[in-house]
């Protein structure tokens, strides 16, 4: 400030000398008198640089000058400068909040005072057919038209969640979206939502098993309890007696099937896969499947008219066929039962093929077909299920625990095969296992 007062001064002395040099003493009043207006209009013009300058706000336009405009000019372009970077450390902080919510698998959605959609990221997008675009500040309940969420969000009652069916649910594959909306800020309102379709599966597969196990023991218990009773106060023949412990030995078996079973899978979902150090041979393994297939035919059907056709690969094919690497109970006890369900789910005078061909990409296909009833298309996707049976009453008759091909399920896991199942009621069913290349060697072509 002293400077501009001294800067302002040499424009009053210059003034007053130059008009004592052309007028004497008037001259030099009014010659100091233009010198401050002059000075003054001067300052004036820029003080509005300044302000025009300011009003733009941008930095590359900033006035070059000196003195006390010049020191606010440069002060004025510090603030900016830190503004500007704040501003973006801000949009920086921002990007990435918002990246995060991207990245994470729940949806999120962010609804004004009105419930309004602000923001939504993908995976919202996906549960509820949102555009992340062309729905920003458009009405929740407009786009989310289900019953329970108009009551959950009209209710105002945030203190637990609701759960809606997805916008891709089929009824082949139905899908479930649990919602959960959080008040947070000044009326505003945070959406979360969360896929819970296999938790939901999950928590039907332990209530069907825990049901399931019950019954599958209860049932023999209750036989077994009742003809301890009959043998402990009924007098009986011999021939009874021995009747009766026949049937409890037969109960006391299907409970010992069941137990056995559950103790097989869980032993099979805790060991790790098996490795390439253990070979068997395609043809041995094939052989020991064929007689048990055989032996149980002729077991079903051995006071009938009419036998099963089963037809097995040629014993010079089966040759050629090579080594497979794996544990070889397990494998054998995966293929038989494929083949003993076809026999047992085929009636007699019907027909059974099992064959084994070798893929192009030195892979191998096992199929088992049979002419039995068929399965219906809603049921082939949870074949593998413990103790989910297409028919109880049929599968009881058969003897079956209804874990068979889950065990199967988890064997052909652990050895990289994969398991095709392909069903038309009436005509029969194909059950298919194709193993992996790294497998399988030593194949050749026969002759």
């Amino acid at each position: 400030m002293l400077w501009r007062i001294s800067y302002f001064l040499l424009w009053q002395i210059a003034g007053a000398g130059l008009g004592w040099w052309q007028g004497q003493a008037w001259g030099a009043v009014v010659g100091a008198v233009l010198a401050g207006w002059l000075w003054f209009v001067w300052d004036l013009l820029r003080a509005a640089r300044v302000l025009r300058w300011l009003r733009t706000g941008e930095l590359a336009e900033a006035p070059v000058m000196r003195g006390v405009w010049g020191e606010a000019t440069d002060r004025a372009r510090r603030l900016l400068r830190r503004q500007e970077a704040q501003i973006r450390e801000s949009q920086d902080r921002l990007q990435e909040i918002l990246a995060a919510l991207q990245a994470t698998p729940n949806g999120v959605v962010l609804l004004d005072a009105q419930s309004r959609i602000e923001w939504c990221n993908q995976m919202a997008a996906n549960h509820f057919g949102f555009d992340a675009q062309r729905d920003v500040m458009q009405s929740i309940g407009n786009l989310v038209r289900d019953p329970d969420f108009t009551a959950y969000l009209a209710a105002q009652d945030f203190g637990h969640d609701v759960v809606l069916e997805g916008r891709a649910s089929t009824p082949s594959r139905p899908v479930r979206i649990s919602v959960h909306l959080h008040p947070y800020g000044d009326g505003r309102t945070l959406l979360l939502s969360r896929d819970v379709t296999a938790l939901e599966q999950a928590e039907a597969m332990r209530r069907d098993f825990v049901a399931n196990v019950s019954h599958e023991i209860r049932t023999p218990l209750t036989v077994l309890t009742g003809f301890v009773e009959t043998l402990q106060t009924l007098p009986l023949s011999a021939e009874e007696r021995g009747r009766y412990l026949g049937m409890m030995a037969q109960q006391a078996l299907r409970m010992q099937s069941v137990v056995q079973d559950l103790l097989t899978l869980s032993r099979l979902e805790g060991s790790p896969p098996p490795g390439l150090a253990e070979w068997t041979p395609v043809q041995a393994l094939l052989q020991r499947c064929e007689d048990e297939g055989r032996a149980l035919s002729a077991l079903l059907t051995h006071d009938l008219p009419r036998k099963h056709t089963m037809t097995f690969p040629s014993a010079e094919s089966l040759r050629a066929a090579g080594d497979i690497a794996g544990v070889p109970t397990e494998l054998q006890s995966a293929l038989s039962n494929l083949i003993s369900n076809a026999v047992r789910y085929t009636p007699a005078g019907g027909a059974i093929t099992v064959e084994w061909r070798r893929l192009d990409d030195g892979g191998a296909v096992f199929s088992v077909q049979d002419t039995g009833p068929g399965i219906a298309p809603e049921h082939i996707p949870r074949l593998t299920e413990r103790f989910y049976r297409v028919d109880r009453s049929r599968s009881r008759e058969t003897g079956g625990t209804g874990l068979g091909l889950a065990i199967v399920k988890h064997v052909l896991q652990r050895h990289g095969a994969t398991l095709d199942i392909v069903s038309t009621l009436g005509k029969g069913s194909v059950f298919s296992v194709t193993f992996p290349a790294s497998r399988l060697r030593g194949f050749s072509l026969p002759g």
